[in-house]
């Protein structure tokens, strides 16, 4: 089969497409006929070798397709089925293995394409907005990114939870995008500080939470947006990690609370991944969570991929096609 392969961190230069073996699946495992992989944040860490992994190795942990071979002990699914995960392994290739308690059955009415696109980045908005800190009706939070790929969902599924969204985002284009999906108020924080316009939005009073993706850039101001005792979410680290941080500077700045969640704990169980992946589904069917693609590169081009991700090139979700 043709795969990604990652022999030395660094560049998108690393990402090589060659002729690699074809996975058997283990005890507990299924091989997929990868239909789409999604492209997601991590794995310009895994590439860079900022979340080291034994190389060489193929990346790719979000993938749908079909159910091509079924490893020893597993039972539930057959030859020919439709399926997603976000726990997976080597998905940048054209069959990809993933264990069975990680995998969902696809329904009929979800196209593969978009179920690639929503596992990982879907079930993280589901897992912020609904566990995390769980929104309330008349509650206001602050989303960056709020015309990327989580931004995009955790907007929709804040809006429908009845809570008031300001987002920040990096052009005009994606603040129409922002708009869409449920912001009430957009920041182009390239044009503005977007901490004091937070809380003249909110008379001075400051959010409930900060979902925050970015990390670096955004951390103190992010801290300024919150009102006594709101919760600060950082989930990312698109502009490079978070300073350390002393606990009196929470205590300082109204009593917050801090905490940097990660999907994998909010999926723990069958029961959880069924809960949050049956919730996307079952909106996407009733046309209640639009799921953007905002593009599709061959499989070969995956380090075309990796510059527009990182350069900030792309608002929703961005998918490799074997």
């Amino acid at each position: 089969m043709r795969a990604i392969r990652i022999r030395e961190t660094g560049g998108p230069e690393v990402l090589r497409y060659e002729d690699v073996p074809t996975p058997d699946p283990g005890p507990g495992q299924v091989r997929v006929k990868v239909t789409a992989t999604g492209l997601n944040y991590i794995e310009t860490y895994h590439r860079t070798g900022l979340y080291p992994l034994s190389l060489p190795f193929i990346p790719g942990g979000e993938f749908a397709g079909t159910v091509d071979a079924l490893g020893p002990g597993v039972s539930g699914f057959a030859l020919g089925d439709r399926v997603a995960t976000a726990s997976g392994a080597g998905g940048y290739a054209e069959y990809a293995l993933a264990p069975a308690d990680k995998l969902v059955a696809v329904p009929e009415g979800v196209d593969l394409h978009l179920a690639a696109a929503v596992m990982l980045q879907g079930m993280t908005a589901h897992y912020l907005a609904y566990s995390t800190y769980p929104l309330k009706a008349g509650e206001i939070c602050l989303i960056h990114a709020a015309a990327g790929g989580v931004g995009l969902l955790l907007t929709q599924i804040a809006s429908r939870l009845g809570a008031r969204v300001i987002g920040t985002v990096g052009s005009l284009e994606k603040a129409e995008l922002a708009r869409a999906a449920g912001v009430s108020d957009v920041i182009l924080y390239r044009d503005e500080p977007f901490a004091p316009r937070v809380r003249e939005l909110t008379c001075g009073r400051g959010v409930d939470v900060v979902y925050d993706s970015v990390g670096q850039d955004t951390w103190e101001g992010s801290l300024d947006c919150l009102r006594p005792r709101g919760m600060m979410v950082t989930f990312g680290n698109s502009s490079g990690p978070v300073p350390t941080v002393s606990p009196l500077v929470l205590s300082s700045k109204g009593s917050l609370f801090l905490t940097r969640p990660t999907l994998w704990h909010y999926i723990a169980t069958p029961e959880e991944l069924a809960w949050r992946a049956g919730d996307l589904f079952g909106w996407m069917i009733a046309g209640a969570l639009s799921v953007r693609v905002d593009h599709r590169f061959p499989m070969a081009d995956a380090a075309d991929a990796h510059s527009a991700l990182q350069g900030r090139a792309t608002a929703g979700k961005v998918l490799l096609i074997p």
